[in-house]
């Protein structure tokens, strides 16, 4: 979700902001969203005590039983209730319908333990994942009613020609598919397709609504969110709106497995659109849909609107006004960039790029007021293109500002890159860019505040390793695995990192992690599965040997550097130390050889020797193996990591013997930022 930009940009956005708060009065069924990051949680005001509480074991309880249930039903759904009142809990479990039963139950297992933790103990929560829906309350009756919206995402990349077309043709494609979901799968599930352009050949759609509503009350549901098409998601690539009992998505990108229910022929040209009836319950080819609930009753009075036709007649007029307002505030802020290229050449940002690197712009003023005039004592620490500082907005919000050193020429691709790719990217175990300045010869990225600083100060630390107990390093393998899981497979832009280490691992207030530092990271085409390169840059020890030796990346040179991380926070030693070690060549082998002769648990960092999972660290060096395995073919996709890293009943496969590198007197290569 978008997040308010500091400095300047603030009184634009209130501008904005409440013209949008005006259309939200006009059309009551347009709620605000909830709260950021994939997995996406909603979670209600009401508290229950944690450890002791009645509630958090009738939760328990129904973990035990409800995602086997739900797993084994052909519809994937079901419900249950556990305990008497006060304390009594209602639960309801849904996974997508193109899921299998595997998948489905992995992931309301997983669902049940991240929700009360992710949601601090609130009696009602939601959990939203890409496969399955998990909702608990403790209400005594119609515990999950068909209400109003209650989450809402779409993609920061906007198509960039025929958006009329592209806007229409979603629109016909989304209610389609709703259409289908509603009348003509008693599942209450469908997908869909339709072919568009050369940018996108195709856009893909899924809608879905628990099975225990009729047709017509699943309509209903999904008919409240579809209001939200022309308001928030105009001209967007990709989009999804969520709610207990219905949902929808659509994308530029298959998203789904199983057959295409829905079908639609390229788009005709403006004004040679005909009407045609609704989908057949097989896959069929149709050019607009039509709503085929049952008529209303004839009227003889006056002319009758809809509720949605009467939001949109409303809501249309009202968004062009905002946008002739949006239109002239960035016109007013193009000059500071315009500006900002004038002065410092060195700056070539391609024309596509202009209006998201504007909307992002921050004066310098704010950010020298902001550190002190990057005053030495705000310094964070330098990286391998500048320094990092500590500051704070005028309305108390701390930042973190990278400053390119004006004496390097070498990291200005690398912020360009940077800036291009984080902006585009939101996730809870990502770090969030919040702006950008380009001006008096300074480039600049501000990102959120992380209080914690990054994992290396306190895994390799003599007196601060002691504060990673074994559950905070589950927590932090397990967040850096879902970062990971979201930029190779979840986002639209196929992100490969290829400088994942310790430090680059930031950790909030709360100890969870969040992956940092994409200036050597690459996109990845939606059918590409590798790159090549002759620029070989990293920090050695966590390269994958295809690339130190070759140049080839992929998302399985990631997976390599995460299995490094993995072994290195469960034994609390730097993979690169036993470089000159006589035992091993280095800190895979090591284990490999403890791994073979079953006294693996021997290399687990002693502070942990007090309280932690046998079983679990087991399971995570047995995964950290198999992600630093030669064959790059051999190691697991992230999503499988993620999946073995939440169920101990997913099988993993015997690891062979990790790759081997010669030593190496300098810790990197390249130009690697540090």
């Amino acid at each position: 979700m978008p997040t308010t930009r500091p400095g300047t940009m603030m009184h634009h956005r209130l501008v904005l902001s409440a013209a949008v708060a005006a259309v939200a009065a006009v059309a009551a069924a347009m709620l605000a969203p909830g709260t950021a990051g994939y997995p996406w949680q909603v979670c209600g005001d009401g508290k229950f005590a944690a450890g002791t509480s009645k509630y958090l074991a009738n939760i328990n309880l129904l973990a035990a039983s409800l995602p086997g249930n739900a797993s084994a039903s052909p519809d994937l759904f079901a419900t249950a209730e556990a305990g008497a009142a006060p304390d009594k809990v209602w639960a309801l479990a849904l996974c997508r319908g193109d899921a299998n039963a595997t998948s489905c139950l992995s992931c309301l297992a997983q669902a049940f333990r991240d929700l009360p933790n992710v949601c601090d103990y609130s009696q009602v929560a939601t959990m939203y994942y890409d496969s399955c829906t998990l909702h608990y309350s403790n209400a005594s009756s119609d515990p999950a009613p068909v209400a109003a919206l209650t989450y809402r995402y779409w993609d920061f990349t906007n198509v960039t020609s025929e958006k009329g077309q592209f806007n229409r043709l979603v629109a016909r494609l989304v209610n389609a598919t709703v259409n289908y979901a509603a009348y003509n799968s008693t599942r209450r599930y469908a997908s869909g397709e339709a072919d568009f352009d050369r940018e996108f050949p195709k856009i893909y759609s899924w809608a879905q609504c628990t099975p225990d509503l009729t047709a017509l009350q699943c309509r209903r549901c999904l008919d409240k969110m579809m209001v939200l098409l022309p308001k928030w998601f105009v001209d967007s690539t990709g989009a999804r709106a969520f709610q207990v009992r219905c949902s929808f998505r659509y994308q530029t990108y298959s998203f789904f497995d199983g057959p295409v229910m829905v079908r639609l022929p390229a788009p005709s040209p403006p004004g040679n659109e005909a009407l045609a009836p609704a989908p057949a319950p097989a896959p069929v080819a149709v050019t607009t849909v039509l709503t085929t609930a049952p008529p209303p009753p004839a009227s003889t009075g006056g002319r009758k609107y809809s509720v949605p036709g009467m939001v949109l007649i409303i809501l249309l007029p009202t968004l062009a006004a905002i946008n002739l307002v949006a239109c002239f505030f960035f016109w007013r802020r193009k000059r500071p960039l315009a500006k900002a290229k004038q002065s410092d050449p060195s700056y070539f940002a391609d024309e596509e790029d202009d209006d998201g690197v504007d909307s992002m712009l921050i004066d310098i003023s704010t950010l020298r007021v902001a550190t002190g005039d990057f005053a030495d004592s705000n310094k964070l620490g330098d990286g391998g293109f500048g320094a990092v500082y500590k500051g704070i907005l005028p309305d108390g919000d701390e930042i973190a500002v990278k400053r390119l050193s004006k004496s390097s020429t070498q990291g200005v691709e690398e912020l360009k890159n940077e800036l291009s790719l984080v902006a585009k990217l939101r996730h809870k175990n990502l770090v969030t860019l919040l702006g950008v300045c380009l001006e008096q010869q300074e480039r600049l990225l501000v990102y959120e505040f992380v209080p914690n600083r990054s994992l290396d100060l306190f895994l390799f630390d003599a007196e601060k390793h002691v504060e990673l107990d074994w559950e905070m390093r589950y927590k932090i393998i397990n967040g850096i695995a879902r970062g990971l899981q979201y930029l190779h497979e979840d986002s639209q832009l196929r992100v490969v990192h290829r400088d994942l280490k310790a430090s680059n691992i930031l950790l909030d207030k709360d100890m969870n992690p969040k992956i940092s530092d994409f200036g050597i990271a690459r996109i990845f085409g939606q059918d590409q599965t590798h790159g090549i390169t002759n620029r070989v840059v990293g920090t050695y020890g966590y390269m994958a040997p295809e690339y130190v030796m070759r140049g080839n990346y992929s998302v399985k040179s990631d997976s390599f550097s995460f299995g490094v991380m993995v072994l290195e926070i469960v034994t609390g030693r730097k993979n690169n130390e036993y470089s000159n070690s006589e035992e091993s060549p280095d800190l895979l082998n090591a284990i490999w050889e403890r791994w073979m002769a079953r006294t693996v648990l021997d290399m687990m960092d002693p502070c942990m020797n007090t309280s932690f999972s046998e079983n679990g660290v087991l399971r995570c060096i047995h995964i950290g193996l198999l992600c630093v395995q030669e064959n790059p073919a051999d190691r697991p996709l992230m999503s499988a990591v993620v999946m073995m890293l939440g169920s101990d009943t997913v099988s993993l496969s015997a690891p062979s013997k990790p790759a081997f590198y010669a030593k190496k007197a300098s810790g990197n290569l390249g130009n690697a930022s540090s």
